[in-house]
């Protein structure tokens, strides 16, 4: 006998409980192993020797969940046996949505510059177009060129009112904020570019590169600062500019003083004075000039006429020879100097009353 007909309540049977599967709550805890289980929700009776226990998640995240484990036994036996257990979402549990294909789950705006949609075969804005040629060249030229046809499916009219209403209630209709601060509408815009066919009579492409619309469809009836017939209103000057003071179209040329010349050395500043001597002591002063001039006038002949050492053969004792020879004469010329020269060679005339001693 299998076990879903072990299972199966006999016909006319009305199911009364089962207490050997209502009394393994502890077998069905031990079920579930490690699992974060809370309390004992309940169990209930599915069919005939067969029942499932019901425990609260308390895992992270998963508020409202609840832990299931399912019992069965065979007839006339008190062992009851683990048959599944698993994790099944309450009322308030958090669940995904319901899985739609993604063709029907996309949404205007999804679709990224290198993404690509299915063709869809039946798609309810198209309709069937017109691409066989007339051979008539002005027919073909209105055809492909001025109608848009030469497509093998083209926009039915109600996709085309779709799409006006679309772009009319849009950023670029004449609701906008920039549209109503406007001072004129595209209607009257140089830079508008109406479109062809039907859509003409309401909406154009903006071509200025300076308006935010620039090379997007706007309502004939919007508007922005960027219009071609437009201006700014003169407000005038936050405030006047008072006359300039300054003279900057004359150049006044003004000398440069010469600079200072430095100071003299020390060993060039001029000799300062000597004091005149007292008329009483002219001759003694002279005396001492004498005395004192004479020894460094006989030292400095010495060292002038002192010859240097003669190294082509020359002799010490022949320079040292001369040498007294010399001071000799400048002792004689030094006695015979008169004393009363010495104010004068001083620069200061002589003592009057004095004489002149040898």
């Amino acid at each position: 006998m299998s076990a879903a007909a072990a299972t199966r309540p006999a016909a006319g049977r009305k199911l009364t409980g089962d207490s050997v599967l209502e009394g393994a709550v502890e077998l069905a805890r031990a079920a579930l192993g490690e699992e974060q289980v809370g309390e004992h929700l309940g169990f209930a009776l599915e069919a005939e020797r067969l029942g499932t226990h019901y425990f609260a998640a308390t895992a992270p995240g998963y508020r409202g969940w609840r832990w299931y484990v399912s019992l069965s036994r065979i007839p006339r036996s008190r062992n009851a046996t683990v048959c599944e257990s698993g994790l099944l979402p309450g009322d308030e549990s958090l669940t995904a949505p319901a899985w739609l294909p993604w063709a029907e789950r996309l949404a205007p705006g999804d679709l990224g510059p290198t993404d690509r949609l299915p063709y869809v075969p039946g798609d309810d804005r198209l309709e069937p177009g017109w691409v066989a040629g007339t051979g008539d060249e002005e027919t073909d030229h209105l055809a492909l060129r001025e109608l848009g046809l030469g497509r093998d499916r083209v926009l039915n009219r109600k996709a085309i009112d779709a799409a006006a209403t679309r772009w009319h209630e849009g950023s670029r209709g004449p609701d906008t904020a920039g549209a109503k601060a406007a001072g004129a509408s595209c209607a009257s815009c140089g830079f508008i570019v109406p479109l062809a066919g039907s859509l003409g009579t309401v909406f154009g492409v903006c071509a200025n590169e300076w308006s935010p619309d620039d090379g997007k469809v706007v309502a004939l009836d919007h508007g922005c600062g960027a219009h071609s017939e437009t201006d700014v209103p003169e407000d005038g000057h936050e405030w006047d500019q008072p006359d300039l003071h300054l003279n900057e179209f004359d150049l006044e040329v003004l000398a440069q003083p010469e600079p200072e010349s430095s100071a003299q050395p020390e060993a060039s500043a001029a000799p300062e004075a000597e004091p005149e001597p007292e008329p009483g002591a002219a001759d003694d002063a002279g005396s001492g000039e004498d005395a004192a001039e004479t020894p460094a006038a006989e030292g400095a002949e010495a060292d002038a006429e002192t010859p240097a050492t003669n190294d082509a053969g020359g002799t010490a004792i022949d320079a040292a020879a001369e040498g007294t020879a010399d001071a000799a004469e400048s002792t004689a010329d030094a006695a015979e100097t008169p004393a009363a020269d010495a104010p004068a060679e001083a620069g200061h005339p002589p003592a009057e009353g004095s004489s002149n001693h040898s």
